[in-house]
Protein backbone atom coordinates (compact mmCIF):
# COMPACT_ATOMS: atom_id res chain seq x y z
CA UNK A 1 0.00 0.00 0.00
CA UNK A 2 2.81 2.44 0.89
CA UNK A 3 4.55 1.72 -2.42
CA UNK A 4 1.29 2.32 -4.32
CA UNK A 5 0.79 5.67 -2.57
CA UNK A 6 4.38 6.68 -3.29
CA UNK A 7 3.99 5.83 -6.99
CA UNK A 8 0.67 7.73 -7.13
CA UNK A 9 2.22 10.77 -5.42
CA UNK A 10 5.14 10.69 -7.84
CA UNK A 11 2.80 10.51 -10.83
CA UNK A 12 0.66 13.39 -9.56
CA UNK A 13 3.75 15.48 -8.79
CA UNK A 14 5.22 14.74 -12.23
CA UNK A 15 1.98 15.65 -13.98
CA UNK A 16 1.67 18.89 -12.06
CA UNK A 17 5.32 19.83 -12.58
CA UNK A 18 4.93 19.33 -16.33
CA UNK A 19 1.92 21.65 -16.27
CA UNK A 20 4.15 24.35 -14.80
CA UNK A 21 3.36 24.03 -11.13
CA UNK A 22 3.24 21.71 -8.15
CA UNK A 23 2.37 22.01 -4.52
CA UNK A 24 5.47 23.24 -2.74
CA UNK A 25 6.56 21.98 0.64
CA UNK A 26 9.22 24.71 0.87
CA UNK A 27 12.00 22.39 -0.25
CA UNK A 28 12.57 24.53 -3.34
CA UNK A 29 16.01 26.14 -3.15
CA UNK A 30 16.77 29.62 -4.41
CA UNK A 31 20.19 29.57 -6.01
CA UNK A 32 22.75 32.34 -6.40
CA UNK A 33 25.67 31.44 -8.70
CA UNK A 34 24.84 27.76 -8.11
CA UNK A 35 24.79 28.06 -4.30
CA UNK A 36 21.66 27.89 -2.12
CA UNK A 37 20.78 31.22 -0.54
CA UNK A 38 18.71 32.32 2.44
CA UNK A 39 15.75 34.66 2.21
CA UNK A 40 16.95 38.23 2.08
CA UNK A 41 13.96 40.55 2.57
CA UNK A 42 16.00 42.94 4.73
CA UNK A 43 18.91 43.03 2.27
CA UNK A 44 16.52 43.76 -0.61
CA UNK A 45 14.96 46.64 1.35
CA UNK A 46 18.45 48.01 2.06
CA UNK A 47 19.41 47.80 -1.63
CA UNK A 48 16.27 49.77 -2.54
CA UNK A 49 17.54 52.79 -0.60
CA UNK A 50 21.31 52.43 -0.92
CA UNK A 51 22.02 51.27 -4.48
CA UNK A 52 21.72 53.11 -7.83
CA UNK A 53 19.00 52.60 -10.42
CA UNK A 54 19.76 49.42 -12.37
CA UNK A 55 21.57 47.73 -9.48
CA UNK A 56 21.30 43.95 -9.99
CA UNK A 57 21.61 41.14 -7.46
CA UNK A 58 19.73 38.04 -6.41
CA UNK A 59 16.50 38.35 -4.43
CA UNK A 60 14.73 35.68 -2.39
CA UNK A 61 11.78 37.29 -0.65
CA UNK A 62 8.57 36.39 1.11
CA UNK A 63 5.56 38.64 1.45
CA UNK A 64 1.92 39.38 0.77
CA UNK A 65 0.40 40.64 -2.48
CA UNK A 66 -0.83 44.21 -1.97
CA UNK A 67 -1.36 45.37 -5.59
CA UNK A 68 -1.84 43.87 -9.03
CA UNK A 69 -0.62 45.80 -12.07
CA UNK A 70 -1.72 45.59 -15.71
CA UNK A 71 -0.52 42.65 -17.80
CA UNK A 72 2.24 43.87 -20.09
CA UNK A 73 3.14 41.50 -22.94
CA UNK A 74 2.36 38.16 -21.30
CA UNK A 75 3.62 38.91 -17.80
CA UNK A 76 1.91 39.07 -14.42
CA UNK A 77 3.04 42.22 -12.59
CA UNK A 78 2.18 42.42 -8.91
CA UNK A 79 3.46 44.07 -5.77
CA UNK A 80 4.39 42.21 -2.60
CA UNK A 81 4.91 43.77 0.81
CA UNK A 82 8.12 42.35 2.30
CA UNK A 83 8.47 44.58 5.37
CA UNK A 84 6.43 46.70 7.79
CA UNK A 85 7.07 50.13 6.20
CA UNK A 86 4.85 51.84 3.63
CA UNK A 87 7.54 51.52 0.90
CA UNK A 88 8.67 48.00 1.82
CA UNK A 89 7.40 46.54 -1.45
CA UNK A 90 8.86 45.04 -4.63
CA UNK A 91 7.21 44.34 -7.95
CA UNK A 92 7.35 40.71 -9.06
CA UNK A 93 7.27 40.15 -12.83
CA UNK A 94 6.29 36.63 -13.88
CA UNK A 95 6.58 35.59 -17.54
CA UNK A 96 3.63 33.38 -18.49
CA UNK A 97 5.68 31.53 -21.15
CA UNK A 98 7.14 29.48 -18.29
CA UNK A 99 3.81 28.07 -17.12
CA UNK A 100 0.43 29.53 -16.39
CA UNK A 101 -0.12 31.09 -13.00
CA UNK A 102 -3.42 32.42 -11.68
CA UNK A 103 -3.76 36.17 -11.33
CA UNK A 104 -2.42 37.00 -7.84
CA UNK A 105 -5.02 38.48 -5.52
CA UNK A 106 -4.58 40.97 -2.68
CA UNK A 107 -3.57 39.10 0.45
CA UNK A 108 -2.06 36.10 -1.36
CA UNK A 109 1.13 34.74 0.21
CA UNK A 110 4.17 34.83 -2.09
CA UNK A 111 7.73 33.59 -2.09
CA UNK A 112 9.77 34.82 -5.05
CA UNK A 113 13.28 33.86 -6.14
CA UNK A 114 14.88 35.76 -9.01
CA UNK A 115 16.89 38.76 -10.08
CA UNK A 116 16.45 41.89 -7.99
CA UNK A 117 16.84 45.18 -9.90
CA UNK A 118 16.44 48.71 -8.57
CA UNK A 119 14.00 50.39 -10.91
CA UNK A 120 13.10 53.84 -9.64
CA UNK A 121 13.71 55.66 -12.92
CA UNK A 122 13.65 54.90 -16.64
CA UNK A 123 16.33 52.44 -17.72
CA UNK A 124 16.80 51.95 -21.45
CA UNK A 125 13.37 51.09 -22.82
CA UNK A 126 12.02 50.02 -19.43
CA UNK A 127 9.82 52.33 -17.36
CA UNK A 128 10.39 52.59 -13.61
CA UNK A 129 8.56 50.17 -11.35
CA UNK A 130 5.68 51.55 -9.26
CA UNK A 131 7.53 49.97 -6.29
CA UNK A 132 10.98 51.29 -7.24
CA UNK A 133 12.40 47.76 -7.52
CA UNK A 134 11.57 44.49 -9.26
CA UNK A 135 12.21 40.80 -8.96
CA UNK A 136 12.12 39.06 -12.31
CA UNK A 137 13.53 35.91 -13.94
CA UNK A 138 11.26 34.04 -11.52
CA UNK A 139 11.19 31.00 -13.76
CA UNK A 140 13.24 28.09 -14.99
CA UNK A 141 16.27 29.01 -17.09
CA UNK A 142 15.80 27.34 -20.49
CA UNK A 143 19.55 27.49 -21.27
CA UNK A 144 22.84 29.03 -20.25
CA UNK A 145 24.51 29.66 -16.92
CA UNK A 146 21.83 31.93 -15.37
CA UNK A 147 20.27 30.56 -12.15
CA UNK A 148 16.61 29.59 -12.40
CA UNK A 149 13.99 31.27 -10.25
CA UNK A 150 10.43 30.58 -9.17
CA UNK A 151 7.30 31.95 -7.53
CA UNK A 152 5.36 30.16 -4.82
CA UNK A 153 1.85 31.62 -4.70
CA UNK A 154 -0.31 30.39 -1.81
CA UNK A 155 1.82 27.25 -1.48
CA UNK A 156 1.88 26.36 -5.19
CA UNK A 157 5.15 26.53 -7.13
CA UNK A 158 5.18 28.25 -10.54
CA UNK A 159 7.91 28.91 -13.08
CA UNK A 160 9.31 25.44 -13.69
CA UNK A 161 6.94 24.61 -16.53
CA UNK A 162 7.35 24.56 -20.25
CA UNK A 163 4.70 27.13 -21.05
CA UNK A 164 1.77 24.76 -21.51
Amino acid sequence: MKKTLAVFATLVLSWSANAGYYYANQTEQCMNHGQPMAMNNQQVLQWKVSEPNGFLSRGYVQGTVDADFADLTGHHHFSIRIGPGPNDRVEVIYQLNFGMMPEPTIGSQVIACGDFINSFSQSGGYPPSPDGAIIHWVHKNPSGPHDSGFVILNGVLYGNGNGQ
